[in-house]
């Protein structure tokens, strides 16, 4: 009786042969469909930077050094240039480019962007709105009279970030922050020494196409910030040649006063808020509604929470915009149980 063995060999060699990352078939595809819409040529030629010294680099080496980036999805630039060093070439040459830009010079060019510059890509940017979509395939809402309705979300948020103790001592340098160049004091609701970066966000919610981003340093200027996003808002809609009348803005958190609803009224678009004007509802017609029973009510699919839903009608703001007031009230939560320890004698 006689038994075969299967022979395994294994061959080893100093010889580094990284592996492709998942993500770069994804890049050739959208730099080839960059190419071919000619969006990597009018970034090349319309997008300008002025610098006493640029090296041998050009704007669009780190445009597409970023496109990178956001296209790989790696938690940072770090990781991004480690995973990309072994196809730096190939990658270049996707784009028409043949030299792949150091982290170092990464940095100095962020930090060196103007406004002028970055409105510029901006501006390229909002050009491709129209790209792979039509009128119809862009979505939106229809209301009861047939009226359709392109939803704009509109969101401003503050994130902190958190600094470390730096050591202090006559034989140190004096200490620098990355950070302050970017964040700066700003207030959250804490008591804590933290700084913050501000950022406001505008999402086609139909088709989830990012229609602009803009951020701050602190807490920033929401009120231009939601100017720009309105010229964004109407840049969109021309593009599909739609009325600014059907697009629609829905705000919440810091913009929702009434004050921003007359800035946002006063460009000619619709706006749905979520206020925090809670003194509104200490208004007599808004109390008289309240006392009766609710309009509807409304049955959260994911957290099972029941909201009564009030019609409030239409109010008059102290800035003269005229509004219609939905008011939403839910069930105060149950107050948790107290625990009570006794002692044993």
């Amino acid at each position: 009786m006689s038994t075969d063995t299967a022979c395994i060999a294994l061959q080893a060699s100093p010889e580094e042969r990284p592996s492709v990352p998942a993500w770069f078939a994804e890049v050739v595809l959208i730099a080839q469909y960059l190419t071919q819409q000619g969006v990597l040529e009018a970034l090349a030629h319309q997008v300008r930077l002025v610098r006493e010294r640029f090296g041998q680099y050009e704007v669009i080496d780190f445009l597409v050094l970023l496109f990178g980036y956001a296209i790989s999805g790696e938690r940072t630039l770090q990781d991004f240039f480690t995973r990309l060093a072994p196809f730096a070439m190939p990658f270049m040459a996707l784009f028409g480019r043949s030299e792949l830009p150091h982290r170092s010079s990464l940095s100095r060019f962020l930090a060196a962007v103007d406004p002028s510059c970055l409105e510029a890509f901006r501006t390229q940017f909002e050009k491709s709105f129209g790209q792979g979509w039509s009128q119809a395939s862009i979505g939106g809402v229809w209301d009861r009279q047939g009226h359709r309705h392109v939803v704009f979300d509109v969101d401003a948020t503050r994130q902190p970030a958190r600094q470390r103790a730096l050591p202090k001592g006559e034989e140190l340098p004096a200490a620098r922050r990355r950070l302050d160049q970017v964040c700066a004091p700003g207030y959250l609701g804490r008591k804590r020494g933290e700084v913050v970066r501000s950022r406001t966000t505008i999402l086609q919610m139909h088709s989830r196409q990012w229609v602009g981003t803009y951020s701050g340093a602190g807490n920033g200027d929401s009120r231009e910030e939601l100017r720009s996003a309105c010229r964004a808002i109407h840049t969109y809609l021309d593009t599909y040649d739609l009325p600014h009348a059907m697009g629609l803005v829905r705000l919440d958190g810091q913009y929702g006063d009434a004050a921003v609803m007359a800035q946002v009224d006063k460009t000619g678009l619709p706006v749905v808020v979520r206020g925090r004007a809670s003194h509104l509802l200490n208004h007599p017609p808004i109390q008289e509604v309240l006392e009766r029973p609710p309009a509807s009510v409304m049955t959260l699919a994911d957290s099972g929470r029941v909201y009564d839903l009030f019609d409030g009608g239409w109010l008059w703001l102290e800035d003269g915009l005229r509004c219609r007031v939905v008011i939403a009230r839910r069930a105060a939560p149950a107050s948790p149980q107290t625990v009570t320890a006794g002692a044993n004698e």
